[in-house]
């Protein structure tokens, strides 16, 4: 048996039994609050679901889990995460780590650079390490409901990035560097307190939804009148945002402006 689902069990403790060649392991929906060092034995692990539980703190023993694939750690009440989950260099599909309590994430994640979907959303985080730029195989990466008042420049870098959701944050402004994201289809910042756009925005050729709803914004640059790909532009609920002539250019090759 490669694959075992303990889901909505109504467990409170994992078993210390399990078979050491299972390639894929899901308690999802328990009672768990600690995990069992057995667990780390699993060293042929794949995928690891341990979402929706009460587990308070992840071992850096985990770093043991050398061919995992998947993580989910999301729905959980976790306060900090071990340096050693930036060890897990196979982790290549899916990291999610949603609804918990992580005020930081350590710089060692930036380790993770096959991995192309990271979810952090709904946590109270406030800053992101700069190592974040090193996570060259993102191509969705979900920060929604935080406290970030600002990104690293280092995210800039991350080429092949196609969705980037920061709803809901406290950020005043993006990075110039953003202008380097070359094939970011879907940008959404709604709900922050963005006063501006970097003019770098207007090098985002594939960008196609930009969401820029309930911000702090006065201008737009000219340059996003020249998104080739842009099919959705929200701007509405921008209180003090002037309304830039060439909006009617963009409704008339069939974006849809949203005012």
């Amino acid at each position: 048996m490669r694959s075992l689902d303990l889901d909505s069990s109504r467990m409170a403790v994992l078993p210390t039994d399990l078979a050491p060649d299972l390639w894929e392991l899901s308690a999802y929906d328990n009672e768990l609050r600690e995990l069992p060092d057995s667990l780390w034995e699993l060293t042929e692990l794949r995928l690891l679901n341990l979402a929706v539980n009460r587990i308070t703190e992840i071992s850096s023993k985990i770093s043991r889990l050398t061919a995992l694939r998947t993580l989910d750690l999301g729905h959980n009440a976790l306060e900090s995460l071990p340096d050693s989950l930036g060890d897990l260099t196979s982790l290549d599909r899916y990291l999610y780590l949603s609804d918990n309590r992580l005020a930081r994430v350590p710089a060692a994640l930036g380790g993770l650079v096959k991995l192309r979907y990271l979810n952090i959303t709904d946590n109270l985080l406030t800053e992101l390490p700069d190592s974040f730029g090193n996570l060259v195989g993102l191509r969705e990466l979900r920060l929604y409901g935080n406290r970030l008042t600002r990104l690293p420049a280092a995210l800039g870098g991350l080429a092949k990035l196609r969705e980037l959701h920061l709803r809901g944050n406290l950020l005043t402004e993006l990075p110039d560097s953003f202008g380097g994201l070359a094939d970011l289809r879907e940008l959404s910042v709604r709900d922050n307190r963005l006063t501006h756009l970097p003019a770098g925005i207007g090098a985002l050729t594939a960008l196609r939804v930009l969401d820029l709803r309930n911000n702090a914004l006065t201008s737009l640059p000219d340059s996003l009148r020249d998104l080739p790909a842009l099919e959705k532009l929200d701007l509405r609920w921008n209180k003090r945002l002037k309304m830039p002539f060439w909006l009617v250019d963009l409704e008339r090759r069939g974006c849809v402006v949203l005012t």
